[in-house]
């Protein structure tokens, strides 16, 4: 069906109505879970790095604004392992980790399988498994890999993609989720 200006219009069908219902109440949700980060006065992270075994409970946002020595302590913490690489950890995924931890009621530290992961160790990485991507998102420190204690991963893992928020992959047969500030997809 067009109109006189030959703009098609769509027939209502009871799908589409419903697709756009889940639609809008997933933005809803979803913005209504990013209203409250901004709304919480401080945001805490605790974190455990399986791999160096360092923890860390930060305060990484507090009075309005970020807080410069608790990111350098979290991107210390999120470093490359293999090679001690600090980089700066985009605070966006901090929040999203903060967020995820609020959705789903579970307080503790987050396991981190994997933070910041420096070109070389993704090359190497690269070479020993087709699960890696050439143009990872750790590189960047716009991503990670977790696990929460307490919090079974596939609610864990639904919770993230209900943020709609980034990228979001299940490893339940390695026991982790991954989550990324790119753009919203899922594997």
């Amino acid at each position: 069906m067009k109109h006189k200006d030959q703009t098609p219009v769509l027939k209502p069908t009871r799908r589409r109505f419903l697709q756009t219902c889940l639609g809008t109440t997933a933005a809803l949700a979803s913005s209504g879970l990013w209203a409250s980060v901004h709304r919480a006065p401080e945001r805490i992270l605790t974190l455990k790095n399986l791999h160096t075994g360092e923890s860390l409970h930060a305060t990484y946002w507090a009075e309005g604004q970020y807080l410069k020595d608790e990111l350098r302590a979290v991107n210390k913490v999120l470093r490359d392992h293999r090679s001690g690489d600090v980089h700066a950890m985009d605070t966006q995924l901090l929040d999203q980790l903060y967020l995820l931890q609020q959705s789903v009621g579970v307080g503790g530290a987050f396991h981190v399988i994997s933070g910041y992961r420096s070109p070389a160790s993704n090359a190497r990485l690269r070479n020993n498994s087709n699960g890696v991507a050439k143009k990872s998102l750790h590189m960047l420190g716009k991503a990670i890999d977790i696990r929460l204690p307490g919090c079974k991963l596939d609610k864990l893992h639904k919770a993230a993609l209900a943020m709609q928020a980034g990228g979001v992959g299940y490893y339940p047969e390695s026991g982790f989720i991954h989550i990324d500030t790119g753009r919203v997809r899922r594997w």
